[in-house]
């Protein structure tokens, strides 16, 4: 077999298209979402070289319109997962041993298919299956999915180069980076189209086979990626897609003696419960499981009274409201200063005012359905247990209608108590909770933020003196994995800012880095001696 050193082509963050009025893109973006809807798939479980049809179905409604079925995608059972982890161990010896520039190779052509011939057609998929407008499609599923492919090839590449500094003369040391023994299970959300096709990519890159179940909510767009992977190359059984119930799914992952890792982003409460599932099964394990995950956030922004309030009023409204707050990053939670927050809410209720809420298919639309009728019934409560509630006042939104889609109004609560459920609880929704705290009491404001709530995912400041940012920056240090400065808590980058969180928000693993990739290797470290000794008797023995 021919080797060499070879370099990978250098990444760079794929260009996002505007879909401004009478553009190429929005055209071809319109007629691809026109197919979405003129269709009604039928979507398989891909296992093995096989596309698994079972007969017991579900189906794909558009949430911001739930009358209308766009796909059916067949359930599997218990016996589908096996074959999934059969399918999957039966791969893994020639995946593993395929060279890295082969497995590489494969994930930047599935990469240029996204940016080029599927470009258009998963954005549809993402924006019908998961009620996102064409600008949060187009930096989901094009351009965010594209970067994690590019620069997962790049940090691959950084990690086998990484070699011990120092062989003494006659000898040479040596690490090779081996793919976990066992199959790993990535178990994803409807959220980010992205983070649907990274979590089993990122993992498939390395060596590894893969067991992947995404949300049943974000199927549509999963089934595409399938699809890609596979034209782009992907060798049968290295990635196996089911669809089914999660814990009926999950019986069969976590008591399997192969199984070897999970790769999760989904609730806090779910991923414990894995945890707590996987410890209990530790003694039927080969191996210790890799356990990473990204779970929920109570993300804040804070606004001290020398920011720029425009900065802050355009910071919180898409930091809040973007994709309904649908993201882990999502702002939910901000403390104003008290100086500046008549200028501000005035600001931010205008913009708010102009929000247009609809249907993804007008591009007019800022806002658009929650994701289903059980997001949609927890937002209901919320803000009715908030008109109910002492000391809270709703100054923007608080309606809600799922007639015909799950449209929950962009409501803003203003607490007089800092510790009211929204500024602690996770909702992920167009539910914003805001705090305004005095001048003085600034110092005791950063404890509150850190302490009110067990997330540490992301937050931002909002502030023009450079004390007052290096003080938030270090007093909440462990309050977010992302920290923002002037701008707003979400949008994280690839190759920009690795994602991540803390505490009740996940194990910090840092999606679209190097140390996440590191989680899905075992290094081995080889010695070679050329000039072995002959003698076991050392000089001290003379």
């Amino acid at each position: 077999m021919l080797k060499g050193f070879f370099n990978v082509p250098v990444p760079v963050n794929e260009p996002v298209l505007q879909y401004a009025k009478g553009s190429k893109e929005r055209d071809l973006l319109k007629i691809a979402l026109d197919k979405v809807y003129a269709t009604t798939l039928d979507i398989p479980m891909f296992i093995g070289a096989q596309e698994v049809k079972t007969g017991e179905t579900g189906s794909i409604r558009p949430p911001h319109a739930h009358q209308k079925v766009i796909a059916n995608f067949h359930k599997g059972d218990k016996s589908h997962v096996a074959m999934a982890i059969s399918e999957a161990l039966k791969a893994k010896e020639n995946w593993e041993n395929t060279s890295w520039e082969h497995r590489a190779a494969i994930f930047l052509r599935a990469a240029d298919l996204i940016a080029g011939k599927y470009r258009y057609d998963l954005n549809a998929a993402t924006m019908a299956g998961q009620s996102k407008n064409a600008y949060q499609a187009e930096i989901d599923s094009a351009c965010e999915l594209i970067d994690f492919l590019r620069f997962n090839v790049k940090y691959m590449t950084e990690i086998y180069q990484q070699q011990p500094p120092v062989s003494p003369a006659g000898s040479w040391n040596r690490v090779e980076q081996r793919p976990l023994e066992g199959f790993v299970f990535a178990l994803t959300p409807f959220n980010f189209t992205a983070i649907a096709g990274n979590l089993p990519a990122s993992v498939a890159l390395m060596g590894n086979v893969v067991v992947w179940k995404p949300a049943d909510t974000q199927i549509y767009a999963a089934q595409l990626i399938m699809r890609i992977f596979l034209e782009a190359g992907l060798p049968a059984g290295v990635i196996n897609l089911i669809y089914g119930d999660g814990p009926s799914i999950g019986e069969v992952i976590f008591k399997h003696p192969d199984f070897a890792g999970i790769h999760f982003t989904g609730s806090t409460k779910v991923f414990q419960e894995i945890w707590k599932t996987i410890g209990e099964n530790i003694h039927l394990y080969k191996t210790y499981p890799r356990i990473v995950g990204e779970t929920g956030g109570k993300d804040f922004i804070l606004v001290h009274a020398s920011a720029d309030v425009k900065a802050a009023s355009t910071a919180i409204a898409r930091g809040a409201f973007e994709y309904q707050g649908q993201k882990c990053s999502a702002a939910s939670r901000v403390y104003v200063s008290n100086a500046v927050w008549p200028t501000l809410k005035e600001l931010l209720l205008k913009d708010v005012a102009s929000f247009k809420m609809g249907p993804v298919e007008d591009f007019s639309n800022f806002i658009n359905a929650v994701i289903d009728e059980k997001s949609f019934d927890k937002l209901a409560k919320a803000i009715g247990d908030a008109k109910q509630a002492d000391g809270v006042e709703i100054i923007a939104g608080g309606h809600y209608d799922k007639s015909v889609g799950y449209f929950i109004e962009p409501t803003i609560l203003v607490t007089q108590d800092p510790h009211y459920s929204s500024m602690s609880d996770e909702l992920f929704g167009p539910v914003l909770s805001i705090y305004v705290y005095d001048d003085e009491q600034f110092d005791e404001t950063l404890d509150l933020i850190d302490q009110t709530s067990a997330y540490a995912l992301t937050g931002a400041i909002l502030a023009n003196d450079r004390y007052v940012i290096e003080k938030a920056a270090y007093k909440l240090r462990n309050a977010a994995g992302n920290f923002y400065i002037n701008d707003k808590c979400t949008g994280a980058v690839v190759g920009q800012q690795p994602f991540g969180g803390a505490r009740a928000s996940g194990t910090n693993d840092k999606a679209g880095s190097m140390i996440n990739l590191l989680r899905w290797v075992s290094p081995r470290t080889i010695k070679e001696t050329f000039n072995p000794p002959t003698d076991y008797r050392y000089p001290f023995m003379e």
